[in-house]
């Protein structure tokens, strides 16, 4: 196999873990969750929450993630325009992706919307592709800011 050839494997690869990561919280598999994670992420929604990045385990995402969308019937990730860079075992991904949340309300606003991107980064250990670096910057939401609230 040429060099081309194993990075577009490569390439494939890291972007399976990242589609995995969305499809799996849209699912609420989280043990599936977790399992694109590193054991340390470096976490930063501040986008959307002020602040600073932090430091969290994958298990504290994903009870995170639990909590915050549990009280939703669906949620729903799309991700797209992958860029992919490699370097020495290491991975940057950038990606487009939205975010719907639904929940069927009295007051019949039952979505919101969260349009942006991501920046990934991924290391691989024993084999595996894993992200040990998670950013969403948020272009704009749109719908029912207070979902969850509407009931």
């Amino acid at each position: 196999m040429n060099d081309q050839s194993k990075i577009l494997l490569e390439k494939d690869a890291i972007i399976d873990v990242v589609n995995q990561l969305f499809i799996s919280t849209d699912n609420r598999d989280w043990a599936k969750v977790k399992a694109c994670f590193t054991n340390d992420v470096l976490f930063d929604m501040t986008s959307m929450t002020g602040g600073e990045p932090v430091t969290m385990t994958a298990q504290q995402i994903v009870e995170g993630w639990d909590h915050g969308l549990k009280a939703l019937k669906a949620v729903h990730h799309q991700a797209g325009n992958y860029v992919v860079n490699l370097q020495n075992g290491e991975a940057e991904v950038f990606c487009y992706g939205i975010a719907l949340h639904y929940l069927p309300n009295p007051t019949n606003q039952n979505t919101r919307t969260f349009v942006g991107s991501y920046n990934f980064h991924l290391s691989k250990a024993d084999g595996s592709w894993r992200i040990d670096r998670f950013k969403f910057n948020l272009k704009f939401i749109d719908g029912n800011f207070n979902l969850e609230a509407s009931q």
